[in-house]
């Protein structure tokens, strides 16, 4: 299933995997989806999945999917810092212009009993 959603008066295109709608479908409460944009030595982007979305940026898509974006950045770089994971702390990153960041894309699938996500900001190098 294709969809376009807008967050921040900026379309995203979602592309829906067949798999990945009939477990949305079985679904009680909605699947909560957060495009994480991780600033810190370099730039990773990953998507999360929750029970909400811990962001001000949210679309809702149909009634069984709301995705959100959230941009955030490492409160410290020293290694004293790093939590128990080993990962640092995060917080949330003040963008100015946060429109300028909202993704052009994402892509939902189910495979082996996960979810797997991700989005891009090109919107022809979306994955078929």
């Amino acid at each position: 299933m294709k969809q376009t959603v807008t967050m921040l008066n900026r379309p995203i295109h979602i592309d829906i995997s067949k798999r990945a709608e009939r477990q949305l479908q079985q679904r009680d409460a909605p699947l909560c989806l957060e495009m994480e944009l991780y600033f810190s030595c370099m730039i990773r982007k990953r998507v999360l999945v929750r029970e909400a979305v811990s962001t001000d940026f949210v679309a809702q898509v149909g009634d069984k999917l709301t995705i959100g974006f959230r941009p955030v950045m490492t409160k410290a770089c020293g290694i004293t810092e790093t939590a128990e994971d080993g990962k640092p702390p995060l917080t949330d990153f003040p963008i100015k212009k946060p429109e300028g960041y909202i993704p052009h894309w994402l892509r939902l699938d189910y495979r082996k009993g996960e979810w797997q996500a991700e989005f891009g900001y090109i919107d022809n190098e979306m994955p078929a």
